[in-house]
């Protein structure tokens, strides 16, 4: 095994010119998986924080109904699965907010912020002066009903229900969501302050939570938190509700696992035709070793070890050039886009090139282990 391998070196370094033009084509074929891969990742990071990132990913309620005795409900959920990351409970009410001659339909949402806060990201969305509303019958507003009512921070404004009456709250903050439906509509509080309004005791309308691996909530839901739970309840993840988003994050992978096999295949067929001749040009060479006593099998392993040496500097080069032009593609184009890179990634994409290389080198091996002496002289 010992002299297969340094005759594999021999060989590549007899004809250079040849050894570098693989390794440039296997380095270019894992630049292109390096390259596609962490971009689309990154896009469906991206696409998943803006979508789904700031907003609840699985949501239990009850139909027409308050949920009581909340806070055991949330430790049982919690306790239910690894995977859920935070959990937070929420009182929601719908009302007018007005201001003057300005009126604007609104929805009131009460909020644990110690908890709310790890799923809404609130202070980061809240404008600079804004402050938490802590205390009772303080809120912060969308930074479009700020403009459309005129209003700004430390003013009182009236807050009208049809079921509940009048209450007065006084303006803390004010949020952008860079959504307009929610800043539009959204007036956030403290829990207490809702449950005081509607007066309904110690109870919230919705439980919800984010989770480490987000497209694990159908499983999540199905598997861990409906075996812990009464069927009463009604639990709705993300999921359900995007079915188009998550077809289009399905799209962007497979197009991306497609693309990948066609470099990778295209890199075997290369390098695959390219020791195939080498077989033919190293005949002789191959003959006299035969001659010398050298076997079959350690004949083929002359090609393999050539596969894995190849694949080994095309990887490694290949991956330099991939990070290289993700630094170039982030630098130059003025794009956004978070690029997702992690060593795991990079060892998977080297392990494939030196896997497909050996794989390539296969029939060359195949046929140098066929190759008859008696044949070589033959044929001079």
């Amino acid at each position: 095994m010992k002299l297969a391998f340094q005759i594999a070196k021999r060989f590549l370094l007899a004809s250079k010119r040849q050894t570098l033009v693989i390794v440039l084509g296997i380095a270019v074929g894992v630049s292109v998986q390096v390259f596609i891969g962490a971009l689309i990742s990154g896009l469906q990071t991206s696409l998943v924080n803006t979508t789904i990132g700031s907003r609840s990913q699985i949501t239990i309620s009850l139909e027409d109904d308050y949920i009581s005795d909340y806070q055991n409900l949330v430790t049982l959920i919690d306790n239910s699965s690894d995977n859920i990351k935070v959990i937070s409970p929420t009182l929601t009410s719908n009302g007018s907010l007005i201001n003057g001659d300005a009126s604007e339909s609104i929805l009131l949402r009460g909020f644990d912020f110690s908890t709310a806060d790890e799923i809404y990201k609130f202070e980061e969305k809240f404008i600079s002066g804004s402050e938490f509303p802590n205390a009772l019958n303080e809120v912060a507003l969308g930074l479009n009903l700020k403009e459309n009512l005129g209003i700004d921070i430390g003013d009182d404004i009236e807050f009208l229900s049809g079921i509940y009456g009048n209450q007065t709250f006084k303006v803390v903050g004010f949020f952008d969501f860079g959504v307009n439906e929610i800043n539009n509509t959204w007036v956030i509080t403290g829990l207490d302050t809702v449950q005081n309004i509607i007066d309904e005791g110690n109870v919230v309308s919705n439980i919800e939570m984010q989770l480490n691996e987000v497209f694990d909530a159908e499983e999540v839901t199905k598997l861990e938190i409906e075996n812990e739970i009464s069927d009463e309840f009604k639990i709705t993840t993300w999921i359900s509700e995007n079915e188009s988003l998550l077809s289009g994050l399905q799209g962007q992978s497979i197009s991306s696992l497609m693309i990948q096999i066609f470099v990778i295949v295209s890199v075997v067929l290369g390098i695959s035709s390219t020791l195939a001749i080498t077989v033919l040009q190293k005949s002789k060479q191959l003959g006299i070793l035969k001659a010398m006593g050298i076997q079959d099998g350690d004949a083929s392993l002359i090609f393999l070890f050539e596969g894995m040496l190849l694949g080994m500097f095309g990887a490694i080069l290949g991956i330099l050039l991939g990070v290289g032009l993700l630094y170039a593609f982030t630098t130059f184009s003025g794009t956004d886009i978070p690029i997702s890179i992690n060593a795991g990634f990079l060892a998977l994409s080297a392990g494939i090139a030196i896997a497909a290389s050996m794989i390539a080198a296969l029939s060359p091996a195949i046929k140098s282990s066929k190759l008859s002496v008696i044949e070589v002289i033959r044929n001079g």
